[in-house]
């Protein structure tokens, strides 16, 4: 048996969009899938590699929200696995990537709006709910989760 090769590599925003169409933005123009913020230089993008092939992308962004009271906050967008691939860790693996850059960068909280079919796989990492259910146009009902980092900055 031929051994699968993977592995989570940056990748530039532009990756992230045939991931984010299939798995978020379905029937939706390919545009819908660049995100305010995709550009800038504080922004860094997963890419989950299996052979060769992108099945997976996160993307995190350096910005506050005002539910939170952080130092630093980064937020996580884009989270998508393509649906063959899904429920086998590599969701998991892309978040925990996530969250080690975010360590690096000592921020003190990731946080994130979750579609509520996700909710109960980001609680299993730790992820809080806060507040009420929420819509976002077009796409869905959500909450706004979160985690505080242990890792964060030391006044």
């Amino acid at each position: 048996m031929k051994k699968m090769m993977h592995s989570i590599q940056k990748i530039t925003s532009t990756e992230t969009y045939p991931i984010r169409h299939i798995v978020l933005r379905a029937g939706k123009p390919i545009e819908s899938c660049q995100f305010n913020g995709d550009e800038l230089v504080s922004t860094l993008h997963f890419g989950y590699y299996l052979n060769h092939q992108i099945i997976g992308v996160i993307s995190i962004f350096e910005i506050d929200n005002s539910h939170f009271i952080a130092q630093k906050s980064f937020q996580i967008r884009g989270m998508a696995v393509l649906p063959t691939f899904q429920k086998q860790g590599i969701g998991e693996a892309l978040v925990k990537e996530a969250e080690k850059f975010c360590t690096t960068q000592k921020a003190d909280l990731i946080w994130f709006n979750a579609r509520t079919t996700a909710v109960g796989f980001y609680q299993k990492m730790r992820y809080e709910i806060v507040g009420a259910e929420f819509e976002i146009n077009e796409v869905g009902p959500h909450f706004l989760m979160f985690k505080k980092l242990s890792m964060g900055r030391r006044n």
